[in-house]
């Protein structure tokens, strides 16, 4: 979903993408007790504690919750500069194989683009083998039936195929098509992208501690079932909803954050790595397209000079 699309109340209802479905049933929980303890006190029952603020200090579980959420924005961030730099190096190594090396036989040109393919396939692949997801069809109109089928036999696909196009690079230099100077560069340009792969998956298998998470969550709840105590005497019936509002704001941060510490999902808060890898496809389908109509009008104007 488009934020920019989004503005005023549309925002402010829209559902899909906010933590509201992940922590509704807790909110209610809580203006329920709250309710209850408003019950007990109409009813005279000594509820009201007004000097319970000290056990959980609100500063206290405030810096835990920025702590909490900066902590988890700073992995979600540097997943997206991850993915931006691993565009940026596959646009890059496209351009340099397809300007760099030369075409000495028919068939090279061909090899180019099953190269370029594999590019996509890379970026394709580290995708699924971030999301623990096996190699399917995606990656299948990408490249050959034999490399197909080897691939869904890796442990690391993206690693794979990162090894073919070092090998390509490597067979061109051999074929005297780049220099000594281009394929460093090349394979410049190719370790960057392995870095990145390196990059997303120390992300992905460091977690936040879980120790952490089980006290904030301790911490929380009973900062939220110590509230009603506080406020019963001062808001008497107003208690349950304006415990279900504060609960509601400290549940909804830390919700946040436990959505954005892992980037590489499918849910509406995580990055779009479906429609970057869908780019980037469309990117170097374009480079060929207008490499191959840019070598036929070459060609026309070849034989016209030569009739």
């Amino acid at each position: 979903m488009d934020i920019n699309k989004l503005h005023g109340f549309k925002l402010v209802l829209t559902l899909k993408g906010s933590v509201i479905p992940a922590i509704l049933k807790r909110v209610i929980a809580c203006g329920m007790f709250g309710f209850f303890i408003s019950v007990l006190f109409y009813f005279k029952f000594p509820v009201v504690w007004e000097n319970l603020e000290s056990v959980v200090p609100s500063i206290v579980l405030g810096l835990l919750l920025v702590f909490r959420t900066n902590t988890a924005y700073e992995r979600f961030w540097e997943g997206r500069k991850n993915w931006g730099t691993l565009v940026n190096n596959l646009r890059n190594l496209a351009r340099l194989i397809w300007v760099a090396i030369e075409e000495k036989e028919p068939e090279d040109r061909a090899n180019k683009e099953s190269t370029l393919r594999l590019l996509v396939a890379f970026a394709v692949a580290t995708k699924l083998h971030l999301r623990s997801e096996p190699v399917n069809s995606e990656l299948e109109i990408l490249m050959s039936p034999s490399r197909y089928f080897k691939l869904k036999t890796m442990n690391n696909p993206p690693l794979e195929i990162a090894f073919w196009i070092g090998d390509y690079l490597q067979q061109q230099y051999h074929r005297k098509c780049i220099s000594l100077y281009q394929l460093n560069a090349l394979h410049d340009l190719l370790n960057s992208m392995v870095d990145v792969l390196g990059a997303c998956e120390r992300i992905l298998k460091t977690p936040m501690p879980l120790a952490y998470a089980i006290h904030l969550q301790q911490l929380l709840l009973i900062y939220c079932l110590l509230l009603p105590f506080q406020l019963v005497n001062s808001l008497t019936w107003g208690t349950g909803p304006i415990v279900a509002l504060i609960s509601f704001t400290l549940f909804g941060i830390e919700e946040i954050g436990v959505e954005i510490e892992n980037p590489f999902g499918h849910d509406a808060n995580d990055l779009p790595l479906d429609a970057i890898c869908g780019t980037m496809r469309r990117n170097l389908e374009d480079l060929i397209a207008l490499s191959s109509q840019a070598s036929a009008y070459s060609d026309d104007s070849q034989a016209a000079k030569i009739e």
